[in-house]
């Protein structure tokens, strides 16, 4: 069992930077897939980034590719999300999951993940 609990969201004008923060309680957490999404009212839940167990690997979204960065510490069992150049498009609750299944593109689907937080709010003006 994992418990994973996020923090770090809040308001930020256009053009600012958040860094979110996901901790996560249980055993194994260095063996899990890492991943964050947000959804914005009335809208789906959308994928954001990806890490694997080793941090080696990642993938991004479309439309957060070249501002957002994740990033894992094993050691503190967090994992992070660096959001630049944030826009009022990116207003969403984020939340992260974690997910013991193997690396690959299903790291982007909702169901490849066993475990989710509770989530954050960001809010961004403009």
């Amino acid at each position: 069992q994992v418990q994973l609990v996020e923090s770090g969201g809040g308001l930020v004008q256009a053009g600012g930077s958040l860094r979110l923060s996901c901790a996560a309680s249980g055993r194994s957490f260095s063996s899990y897939v890492m991943g964050w999404f947000r959804q914005a009212p009335g809208k789906e839940r959308e994928f954001v980034a990806a890490i694997n167990w080793s941090g080696g690997s990642t993938y991004y979204g479309d439309s957060v590719k070249g501002r957002f960065t994740i990033s894992r510490d094993n050691a503190k069992k967090t994992v992070y999300l660096q959001m630049n150049s944030l826009n009022p498009e990116d207003t969403a609750v984020y939340s992260c999951a974690a997910s013991a299944g193997a690396w690959g593109m299903v790291v982007t689907t909702t169901t490849f993940y066993n475990y989710w937080g509770q989530g954050t709010q960001v809010t961004v003006s403009s």
